[in-house]
Order: structure tokens, then sequence, then C-alpha cells
């Protein structure tokens, strides 16, 4: 069984930087894509950006420049850095992989972008 931890979340104001972390309870990120997704009130949740085994990254259009997935895989963590945080970007931050078909999810970190 594989548990993921999601922490960093909290307020920042406008133009503002946090550093969002996602641990795991296994060395998974060696051998799986990682995901970050997020979910405003009454939005659906949005994929924001991914790491792949190869190192390989992706990323939603209006957060491209601005954040960076990456990953350390001798500290099962994976990273999101996000910087010039703007009002629509708050949301709550979920870590996410698939692990032979199953999805796992964090408990999810609450992001508030004040100003």
């Amino acid at each position: 069984q594989v548990h993921l931890v999601e922490s960093g979340g909290g307020l920042v104001q406008v133009g503002g930087s946090l550093r969002l972390s996602c641990a795991a309870s296994r060395s998974i990120f060696t051998f799986n894509a990682m995901d970050w997704y997020r979910q405003a009130p009454g939005k659906q949740r949005e994929l924001v950006a991914t790491i792949r085994r190869g190192g390989t990254t992706t990323y939603e259009d209006v957060v491209k420049g601005r954040f960076t997935i990456s990953r350390d895989s001798a500290k099962n963590t994976v990273n999101l850095q996000m910087n010039s945080l703007k009002p629509e970007d708050m949301a709550i931050y979920y870590c996410h992989t698939v692990i032979y078909g199953e999805d796992y999810w964090g408990q999810g970190t609450q992001v508030t972008v004040s100003g």
C-alpha cells in the first residue's frame, strides 16, 4: 500500500511563492509518473504538472514559467515550486500517481492567495 502526503500549503500574497511537497510511504517515484492536480471551489480538478519516469515534465499552460515540478527519489518526495502566484492559483493541491492501474491521491494541501 502506498500513501501520499502533501505539505507546504498556506497563505501567500499575490506574486509570492510556495513550495509544495509530496511524500510517499514507499519508494515509487523512480518507477511512476507523478502529478500535481488542483481543485478550486466549484471547479473541476485539473492537472497542473507531471513528471515522468524518464524525468520529462509537462505543465498546464497557465502555470508554465511559474511552476516547476521536481522529484528527489532518494527522499521519496515530489515537489512543486510555485512562483509569481496569482489569485486563480488558489485551490487545494493534490499529489497523484497511478500504480498498476490504481489511482493514489494525497489528502490535499490548501493554497490561498490573497491581495
